[in-house]
């Protein structure tokens, strides 16, 4: 497979803080509608590779390719604007505003000053922000304050507010944390009919939670790939109880 064949071709990817190889020398293939799951113990660069991904951190070497493009020469808005979209650990929702504002602001008229001056909620923002209020399980919330919702609620609708971005590709560092049994179920029941139009790329430590979303599992350890496979792949490798799963 040629390697703009995938979503996303990360290649020889590594960055150094001080001399610290926080990522060093990773490799990893998305394909279009996938599930990847990053695991793997503190410290091995989890994050950091979200960060290279979205244009936060800048690469020391190697190569990072969406959907044919290099983005480690792009500013992080050229990325969004590519079709990257990044959740961060801690929901970031507008607390005061509605559910429906909270979605109807992330809709993508507004990238220019004036295109949000001129921001009408015409039919089609209205039919996007109720589509993607049904698909995050808070349809029947859009009239409510977000500062309301649960906690899963809250994480749901920064979901959606990337959703309604249309990314290719989504990046959700640790979407579960946090939440309830019942919740996290719904979650991965989301995330599953999210892959039916987007690939998503999340980055866990409930290793249940992974068993029920993971098409694929790469481990890290110490900024580079240890294991990669199914998630019984991974679990029955020795090296990964060893560093990540016997504690």
């Amino acid at each position: 497979m040629n390697k703009d064949d995938f979503l996303l071709a990360v290649e020889g990817l590594t960055v150094s803080f001080d001399g610290f190889k926080a990522v060093d020398d990773l490799s990893f293939y998305l394909e279009p509608q996938e599930i990847r799951v990053i695991i793997g113990p503190n410290g091995a660069g989890k994050t950091t590779v979200l960060d290279l991904i979205c244009g936060k951190t800048r690469a020391t070497a190697g190569s990072i390719r969406f959907r044919g493009k290099e983005l480690t020469k792009m500013k992080e808005h050229q990325i969004v604007h590519a079709g990257v979209g990044r959740k961060f650990q801690n929901p970031s929702v507008f607390e005061d505003l509605t559910v429906f504002e909270n979605l109807e602001v992330s809709y993508p008229m507004g990238h220019t000053v004036m295109g949000s001056l001129a921001f009408k909620r015409d039919a089609a923002v209205i039919e996007a922000v109720e589509s993607v209020a049904r698909t995050i399980f808070l349809h029947d919330l859009l009239a409510e304050p977000a500062g309301l919702l649960s906690h899963g609620q809250k994480q749901w609708l920064e979901i959606g507010m990337l959703l309604i971005q249309k990314p290719a590709l989504l990046m959700l560092d640790e979407p579960v944390a946090g939440m309830s049994v019942a919740e996290r179920k719904k979650t991965a029941e989301l995330l599953r009919v999210i892959t039916r139009d987007h690939t998503v790329l999340v980055i866990e430590h409930d290793m249940q939670f992974v068993g029920d979303i993971a098409d694929r599992v790469t481990v890290m350890h110490q900024g580079k790939v240890l294991s990669e496979g199914s998630i019984d792949h991974v679990k029955n490798d020795p090296r990964v109880i060893e560093v990540y799963l016997g504690h």
